[in-house]
């Protein structure tokens, strides 16, 4: 694998070393036997403790010999009784691969030497110049010279396998930029092999461009020569392989000097960086878009709302900048979950991004809110057309997983330099802007004013109270009871929450539960409701007094909150309270949002034994299919019908219809704010089962109450 060194394998070891203390063993095989003792004499004589020498006159002795192994060098004649010329050197070489191989030959015999030299012989003696003094020195010279040039072939071998096992790919050049050697991986990525490669120019094989504008990048290797020092090369440089394919690479080059220290070439050291260069670039992409969307977020939404503010300063241009919100998102995303939301925020990302111009961003900024970037526009009133062609663009549903689901925009609009000198408060007031769109119904666009500001402060300034009411236990329940008109019995009361506020003084709900809807904290808020009203029900039935039911108003948030149903049950199993003394109210609007994920909720709370109302009936949908669809088993009639019911033959009409439209679905009718004798007559008139206002009574703390349903009825009817 590159990268990982692999030990050399040599053709030939290295030769023992010759200063050690061992004799050297020299087997002489020689026909002429006079011949062979000069030898042995010349070597044996003075030089004992450095020489062992054997002799043998025939091929076949030799080879026996060999076999037994230990031999360091062969005195070798060509002619032998057994064998003759280079095919004797052919199998003595293969005998022994590791001796030191002299022959022994006649002046005349120097074409047969030479061919036999290149067959594994390292030199030769003349017959006849055997010489007691020149011979040990002239076979330790060549003793000495094969052990050098073994640890020359070990150090070649070893440098050429350590170049072809790293990861790197090598080359390098003479003097002139003439390539002289590359490893295999530079084989591999230059698409060259060294044979063919070998005396090119350096630029005809390791051709390397700019990868900004594809230009002849410059030569390391002349640089390293000229300079006499390592240079990199261009961090974006690409390497152009022999086919065309293009690799992003790194390298280094460095010059390389002689004995003297004198410049006598280079070498290049390279390697792919093509995926890190790739993870780089989509770190970098991740870093400053939306994983889901793949659209610009906030980081890079600031950088560029940054530069369109300077650019329209130069310019004596303006800048918009739109917030949007989806209205109802979390509705959708708790009930089809959370991969159908993902869904549809990649759907209405496609939608904006086809609104818009090439130029101009549109972000997200989390969640379901985004943020889009109209730069340099001419006056205001451009972005207001933006905004009408997004909100348009909505009307068509969005078909997810089968389902077709709708949502609409709330957005708010802040300009550039009207509405803000600097990003951050570009951003606030858009933010601000968006917030007052929701306020007014949502389902549209506001531009930003000045005097929202205070009703953003404002807001702030209320959920940061609600948030110590909740801790500190500010809020408080008031009960209104609800009264059987023909008998003027107590039938139930309404848990009505209220806030006593330490700067503010006594707050009532349409002062802040709106605000506690958008921040979210009407879900904590109503568990407080439920459970308290709960509690208190179930203490004055500990008490001895009559039993009632309690009803209270859930929100929309409530309602399609995840742990809605769960957090009844709870609330029942804690306080002790029994299902059947606990009324929910939901409005029209709530159930019709999503009437499948409705039906199967309200089901479920029946399944509970909890009883169901609606509340303010008359003022939504008010469709005889959903009531007989939906397990409801009270109507309550909206107090802006029974105002006027005395007076307005048309109020008069609906509140009949309801009361008719109830007793023919066997469902319990209550009219609310009833305030006036006439308005009870007519009720009564009417079969209206119960009513519930200030005719009757105002709403009562728990004591009040308490002592009130011990009387058993509120005023007595006329």
């Amino acid at each position: 694998m590159p990268g990982m060194w692999r030990a050399p394998v040599f053709s030939k070891p290295i030769f023992k070393y010759v200063m050690s203390d061992a004799p050297t063993t020299v087997l002489v095989v020689e026909n002429d036997p006079d011949n062979a003792k000069l030898i042995q004499k010349a070597l044996v004589g003075r030089q004992a403790s450095a020489f062992l020498v054997e002799c043998v006159t025939r091929l076949s002795e030799a080879l026996e010999r060999l076999r037994q192994g230990e031999v360091d060098v062969i005195l070798l004649d060509l002619t032998l009784p057994d064998g003759h010329g280079v095919e004797v050197v052919d199998q003595v070489s293969k005998a022994a691969p590791n001796a030191l191989i002299l022959l022994l030959c006649a002046t005349s015999d120097e074409e047969t030497v030479c061919e036999a030299i290149q067959h594994g012989a390292q030199d030769y003696l003349v017959k006849g110049h055997v010489d007691a003094h020149w011979l040990p020195r002239a076979l330790r010279y060549a003793i000495e010279r094969k052990a050098t040039e073994d640890a020359l072939f070990e150090e070649k071998e070893r440098a050429q396998v350590t170049l072809n096992s790293i990861g790197d790919a090598v080359l390098t050049t003479d003097l002139l930029g003439n390539l002289t050697y590359m490893n295999l991986v530079a084989e591999k990525m230059t698409g060259w092999s060294w044979g063919e490669a070998l005396g090119r120019p350096l630029a005809e094989v390791f051709r390397i461009v700019s990868g900004e504008d594809h230009k002849a990048a410059r030569n390391p290797a002349q640089q390293a020569i000229k300079e006499n020092q390592t240079v990199g090369l261009a961090s974006d440089c690409m390497l152009v392989r022999r086919d065309g394919i293009e690799t992003a690479i790194e390298d280094s080059a460095a010059p390389i000097h002689n004995r003297e220290g004198r410049v006598i070439g280079a070498v290049i050291v390279f390697h792919d960086v093509s995926e890190s260069r790739f993870m780089a670039l989509k770190m970098a992409h991740l870093a400053q878009h939306d994983f889901l969307t793949d659209l610009p977020n906030r980081v890079l939404l600031t950088e560029r709302l940054f530069q369109a503010i300077g650019l329209a300063r130069r310019h004596q241009k303006q800048v918009a900048l739109m917030f949007l919100d989806l209205d109802h998102f979390k509705h959708i995303n708790d009930s089809l979950g959370h991969t159908i939301g993902d869904q549809l925020l990649q759907s209405v990302a496609e939608r904006l991004t086809a609104c818009v111009r090439d130029t101009d961003t549109v972000c997200r900024q989390g969640g379901d809110e985004f943020v889009i970037l109209l730069a340099e526009i001419e006056q205001a009133q451009d972005a207001g057309i933006i905004a009408e062609k997004l909100i348009e663009a909505f009307v068509e549903p969005h078909v997810i997983g089968g389902h077709e689901l709708h949502v609409t925009l709330s957005i708010g609009i802040s300009v550039y330099p009207e509405d803000g000198k600097d990003v951050d408060s570009v951003l606030q007031n858009a933010d601000t802007a968006m917030y007052h769109a929701k306020a007014s119904g949502r389902n549209n666009y506001q531009f930003f004013k000045a005097e929202m500001n205070t009703r953003a402060v404002h807001r702030l300034s209320v959920e940061s109270s609600l948030r110590r009411a909740l801790k500190k236990g500010e809020f408080f329940l008031q009960y209104q009871p609800q009264i059987d008109i023909a008998s003027g019995a107590i039938t139930g009361t309404e848990a009505l929450i209220r806030w006593q506020d330490p700067q503010l003084g006594l707050v009532y709900p349409e002062q802040f539960i709106p605000i506690a809807e958008e921040c979210g904290l009407i879900v904590p808020i109503g568990r407080w409701v439920l459970r308290e009203a709960c509690r208190q029900v179930k203490a004055w039935q500990d008490a001895g007094l009559p039993a009632v039911p309690v009803a209270v108003n859930i929100s929309a948030v409530e309602f399609r909150h995840k742990n809605f149903l769960a957090g009844i049950a709870l609330i029942l199993k804690e306080t002790g309270l029994k299902p059947t003394y606990l009324e929910l109210e939901l409005t029209e609007s709530i159930l019709m949002h999503d009437t499948e994920s409705s039906k199967s909720g309200l089901e479920a709370l029946k399944a509970m034994g909890v009883n169901l109302a609606i509340d303010d009936f008359g003022t939504g949908y008010s469709s005889l299919s959903y009531l007989k669809r939906f397990p409801i088993d009270t109507l309550k009639i909206d107090q802006s019908f029974v105002q006027d019911i005395t007076t307005n033959a048309d109020d008069a009409t609906i509140v009949s219809a309801v009361i008719g439209m109830g007793r023919n679905l066997k469902q319990r009718v209550i009219a609310e704010g009833v305030e006036t004798c006439e308005q009870l007559a007519f009720l009564r008139t009417q079969l209206c089962d119960q009513g519930q206002g200030f005719k009757f009574s105002h709403p009562l703390s728990a004591e009040d109450f308490g002592r009130l349903l011990g009387q058993g009825h509120a005023k007595t009817p006329g």
